[in-house]
């Protein structure tokens, strides 16, 4: 029983938890979205979406690598992948350091936008 016991705290160490680091541009678009939210449609709707984020944040912290690849991103220096939140209406777009163990939220598109738009953010 000490033996699982011992390879159970090893492996609890050694998972680590990577830190998130929100970029200037998607803060600003974050707060724009949750106050319109809140001026469109009340204050349940901006509850849920902040949480979205927050669930999101939460995996993101666990699991930096679960949100699969941004396809339109593909073929850029770095790896961006997307979460979409409130409804599919939004995608985070986020960079990870596996180095650093760090992902960093680089976006939020809305996804109504012409796709191209978002390709442009990123030249």
């Amino acid at each position: 029983m000490d033996f699982f016991r011992r390879c159970l705290e090893v492996s609890i160490r050694k998972a680590s938890m990577a830190k998130i680091i929100w970029t200037k541009r998607p803060l600003l678009l974050f707060d724009t979205y949750i106050g319109n939210a809140l001026e469109e449609y009340g204050r349940s709707t901006a509850i849920k979406w902040a949480e979205d984020i927050e669930e999101m944040e939460q995996r993101l912290i666990k699991f930096p690598t679960s949100y699969t690849p941004e396809k339109l991103l593909l073929g850029k220096k770095r790896l961006f992948r997307g979460c979409h939140i409130m409804n599919r209406r939004f995608k985070v777009i986020y960079t990870y350091d596996d180095n650093k163990d760090i992902v960093y939220i680089m976006d939020i598109w809305d996804t109504r936008m012409n796709p191209q738009a978002l390709i442009r953010r990123f030249k």
